[in-house]
């Protein structure tokens, strides 16, 4: 990890999301919203993010905090710190901001933020979609909407093959 503080961008509070939302909403712009770790980013990170982009004005991104992957994937994860993490995509042209959640699930955010749009990578379907976060979406009339999985990317296949070499 850097000992240099790292200048994130296009990050924010939630405090902060909520009253850009009420912005954009009032100059009727619609918003994609997704969600991940992004622990390691990849080429398929990269393209479901630019299929995503496509479905409306502004794309955001939520990413899981530092404290949630442990949560989720165990102490040795994230790879990457949600600083880090937050700069490579709001590095990207097509995030508009990222902002951190440190829950497991993104429901509380999306019954507050209504975004127009979810986004999620084709390897989710409705059957496997988180069931809070699902209701959530349903509540805020959200459209559901899965982009192209770039087969043979994943964080975990990316650390097993470095483990290995």
């Amino acid at each position: 990890m850097s000992e240099i503080e790292i200048p994130v961008k296009n990050s924010y509070s939630f405090e902060e999301i909520c009253k850009i939302r009420t912005k954009k909403e009032q100059q009727g712009k619609s918003i994609v919203l997704t969600n991940g770790c992004f622990d390691l980013i990849h080429a398929g990170h990269i393209y479901s993010l630019e299929k995503a982009a496509a479905l409306g004005d502004e794309l955001w991104v939520a990413l899981n905090s530092d404290s949630s992957i442990r949560k989720l994937k165990g102490i040795n994860r994230p790879i990457y710190s949600q600083n880090e993490r937050a700069y490579l995509l709001g590095a990207l042209e097509v995030v508009n901001l990222t902002f951190f959640f440190d829950s497991t699930n993104l429901a509380q955010e999306i019954k507050r933020l209504k975004p127009e749009f979810y986004a999620k990578s084709g390897d989710y379907s409705l059957d496997n979609l988180n069931p809070e976060e699902h209701e959530a979406l349903e509540e805020a009339n959200t459209q559901i909407c899965f982009v192209p999985f770039l087969e043979g990317f994943s964080t975990t296949r990316t650390v097993e093959s470095i483990k290995n070499t």
